[in-house]
């Protein structure tokens, strides 16, 4: 069920508002690089990265993964150290393992043709409700909805919707709504034009309602604090330690599990030796974490050998490395090491 006033739903209102929206995406619409293409792949990797990264941090990865892995095939027949190594800086390295496992699938399920059918596009790896609906409409221009961040807000503030938008409920009536007012025709026009809006009009804390091209058709009397959510769990603070181990112009480095599965990092410790000092210590955000980085000049006891190996410092720029543990590196060698040593080394 909508809940929402049924001027909403009517046919003259979706059909005026699209009107009004599109005469302003057609004078400000952002010119983005995946718009220019029909190709289901670019789209797909577009969408994926710009999964919580922003569009200014995607613009500097996208033309170079292209040229690097330019269609399933070769995303598929990569290594996962490879497809790791460049996407590194982007954070979030499921989602590039995921990319991964879905161009093995698009190659063994469809003969390397992505397909059109949303129930299909969501049995691939990775690819959920809103990337499916995203690749349907930019790349086969289907008439169906999306809801990602900045739609999410732009529907819950036209419509005024009074529930969390990341409860079921609150979701469920987004969904619906965007469905209402998604055209026949042009989807794949109107989506981006809705998403522009939330990106450039429609802001979370301050929305620009004086120069909203939409704003006769918004109901919200607050939108401000709209869309609502749920209450954040409470913030974990995490302490990893890790050890800084160096000779002969190479450091020890173990390719890591979990989190970071694949990619290389200082070898974690359970605890620094007695009356040993941090050499470094960082914080960075991990998803509902704070997590504090503490490394320390020691060589860590002997175990998960398998998984460690002495790197040339020069060729750290080949591998996979997770970017605070690459900060702390460079940070670290440029201290101890003689410069002619790190010259290829950043």
């Amino acid at each position: 069920m909508l809940n929402v006033s049924s001027d909403l739903i009517s046919p003259d209102y979706s059909r005026t508002f699209r009107s009004s929206l599109l005469r302003w995406y057609g004078r400000h619409g952002r010119d983005l690089p995946w718009r220019g293409t029909r190709d289901p792949y670019a789209i797909l990797i577009s969408e994926v990265m710009l999964q919580q990264t922003q569009v200014t941090t995607v613009l500097s990865y996208y033309k170079e993964w292209l040229e690097r892995f330019p269609d399933f095939a070769t995303l598929a027949c990569a290594s996962e150290s490879g497809v790791l190594h460049a996407w590194q800086g982007l954070g979030y390295y499921a989602r590039a393992r995921n990319l991964r496992s879905a161009a093995k699938a698009v190659l063994g399920r469809h003969r390397g043709r992505f397909p059109e059918s949303i129930a299909q596009m969501r049995q691939l790896p990775g690819i959920g409700r809103y990337t499916a609906h995203a690749i349907a409409s930019f790349a086969f221009d289907q008439p169906v909805p999306i809801v990602e961040a900045n739609t999410a807000r732009v529907l819950a503030r036209l419509s005024n919707l009074q529930k969390p938008i990341d409860a079921a409920a609150g979701r469920e009536a987004l969904w619906n709504y965007a469905a209402v007012l998604a055209p026949k025709g042009t989807a794949r026009t109107y989506n981006s034009a809705l998403v522009d809006l939330g990106a450039l009009v429609c802001l979370p804390r301050q929305p620009k309602c004086g120069i909203c091209p939409v704003r006769d058709f918004c109901r919200a009397t607050k939108p401000e604090i709209l869309p609502i959510k749920k209450a954040r769990p409470p913030l974990k603070r995490m302490t990893e330690r890790h050890a800084f181990a160096v000779r002969q112009n190479r450091i020890l480095l173990q390719q890591a599990d979990g989190r970071w599965r694949g990619m290389w990092i200082l070898p974690p410790i359970k605890a620094p030796l007695k009356g040993n000092r941090s050499i470094h210590m960082a914080t960075f955000p991990f998803t509902n974490h704070r997590i504090t980085l503490r490394i320390f000049a020691q060589h860590p006891p002997r175990i998960h050998s398998r998984l460690r190996r002495w790197i040339d410092v020069r060729s750290l720029d080949s591998i996979p490395i997770p970017s605070p543990h690459r900060r702390a590196i460079i940070k670290l060698l440029v201290e101890r090491l003689p410069r002619r040593s790190l010259a290829k080394a950043g």
